[in-house]
């Protein structure tokens, strides 16, 4: 019987493809062959359901395909999304590139969209590299060192955003209470609490450095000001951390997302709930907040192997 992954028109199809993904893309030999063995694959999947020519290719063919990916079969193991979409992007190419050459009159697989690899969370902060940088934010002593230290008390001390911490007005924070109100995403709104460090340090910039700033502009609501008096930008509160991050020592790239993802770690390392975490992250889903524990059970581990008698053979 002959093979269908080299005999058929289909396959001759695969090879011009291929032939010009060589010559006139240019593609270096590794890529190639990664080439050729997934769209191999995929004529054995398109032989399996009876397809011998381009133009009887459907969608629904394509997404099968995909899904065959996923979840594996006798003869292949499941791939991960990243195998996966690597995968599917020498499908659409191939499939895109026959319509272009006039080898089939439509495109199946436009619509088929590669599988989203799964998002990689920077690596919390330890809590010593946190507390040094919030320690470098207030070093000078000025007003936008007070200014400085509040935000980022803020933003480590409640799981902020960027655009939440920057949004906040005056009113927005009842410091008897402990309380701060944050406008997330879509305009949804979560009071979240606010601990005695972050309560002491923007009393501290509301009483002796906010005055200042307020009075070199029109007057604003907004919490955190620039030297000019206006509500500080997302760029402008970036650039505060980045400096307070060098000052500390601390070499690795620090974000304000960052300071979110370390407030996030170090609750459910202390033993909070995840659903808790979620309301403070202002979450939709607890299936997001969950990537969290994925790095916290790294951390287990990396302890249990290195204090654990048994652990390592």
């Amino acid at each position: 019987m002959a093979d269908p992954a080299t005999s058929t028109g289909l396959a001759r199809a695969v090879r011009t493809y291929l032939d010009h993904l060589a010559v006139e893309r240019g593609l270096a030999a590794n890529t190639l062959s990664s080439y050729r063995r997934d769209l191999r694959r995929y004529l054995e999947h398109l032989d399996a359901h009876g397809v011998e020519a381009l133009d009887e290719v459907t969608e629904a063919t394509v997404s099968d395909f995909l899904m065959r990916l996923r979840e594996g079969d006798a003869d292949h193991p499941p791939l991960g999304a990243s195998s996966a979409a690597r995968t599917v992007v020498a499908v659409r190419g191939f499939h895109k590139f026959a319509v272009r050459d006039g080898l089939a009159q439509t495109d199946p697989a436009a619509a088929v969209r590669p599988p989203a690899p799964a998002k990689r969370l920077p690596k919390a902060l330890p809590l010593s590299d946190v507390e040094a940088i919030l320690e470098a934010a207030g070093a000078p002593g000025t007003t936008l060192a007070l200014r400085d230290r509040a935000l980022l008390e803020v933003l480590y001390g409640t799981g902020a955003r960027i655009s939440e911490a920057i949004g906040l007005d005056v009113d927005d924070l009842d410091l008897e209470d402990g309380t701060v109100l944050l406008r997330g995403k879509g305009g949804k709104q979560r009071l979240v609490p606010v601990g005695s460090f972050a309560r002491e340090a923007v009393t501290a910039y509301l009483v002796r450095g906010r005055p200042e700033l307020v009075a070199a502009g029109r007057g604003t609501p907004a919490m955190f000001l620039n030297a000019r008096g206006g509500r500080l930008s997302r760029q402008s509160a970036w650039a505060v951390l980045s400096r307070a991050a060098q000052r500390a020592g601390v070499t690795r790239d620090v974000s304000p997302h960052t300071m979110r993802h370390s407030f996030a770690t170090h609750l459910l390392e202390g033993g909070a709930d995840v659903r808790v975490v979620q309301e403070l992250l202002g979450h939709a889903s607890v299936t997001t907040t969950q990537v969290y524990t994925l790095v916290t059970v790294d951390n287990l581990r990396e302890v249990f192997a290195s204090a654990h008698p048994r652990a390592l053979g």
